[in-house]
Parts: C-alpha cells; structure tokens; sequence
C-alpha cells in the first residue's frame, strides 16, 4: 500500500527557480530511489522552512529513504528535521480528488 512521507527544516538558503537550478542534480537523484513515486517540494520563505511530501510504494521504502535524506540533510548543514510516514485512506482521499 502506498505512504506518504512528509519532511520539513530550516532552510535560508535560496528559493523558487534558483533553488531549482541547484537541486537539480539532487531532483534527478530522488527518482531512483527505491519505491518513489512523486515528490511535491514544498518551500515557504516567510517562515525559512522547506521540505517535501513524498509518495512511496511502501513503508519500508519510505522510511528506508527518509532515513538516508535525513543523514544527507544534516551532511548539508541542516538540523531540526522533521520526517513523518503516514498510511493513505484511498477510499476517503479518492473522495478528495487525490489522484489514484
């Protein structure tokens, strides 16, 4: 069954399309990681924070990954990471428009 996975932290660094440009790489990689299947980045300047809601394939892969990417994150200098893995109610999110 499908989890979404939620991260945010501390960010102050660069937004928008120059924070595209530099995550690319790091984009591109995201796609290979086992069991994902999409990624919103979410960024929120007002507040400095950024993150991500992922779709993975299972638990275990989310948590496999959220794992890694928090040890990354910290290699990169961030702290006060926050990473939750949640089950989906298809029945309930179908309802909602979600797209399955």
């Amino acid at each position: 069954m499908a989890v979404i996975m939620y991260v945010d932290f501390p960010h102050r660094e660069v937004w928008g399309k120059e924070m595209a440009k530099q995550m690319n790489e790091l984009a591109q990689s995201i796609n290979n990681e086992p069991g994902f299947i999409w990624k919103f980045w979410t960024e929120n300047q007002k507040e400095k924070m950024a993150g991500g809601v992922y779709l993975f394939d299972t638990r275990e892969n989310a948590e496999n990954y959220l794992s890694m990417h928090t040890e990354r994150l910290k290699q990169f200098g961030y702290s006060d990471i926050k990473g939750k893995v949640f089950e989906i109610n298809e029945e309930l999110s179908k309802q909602c428009k979600a797209p399955f």
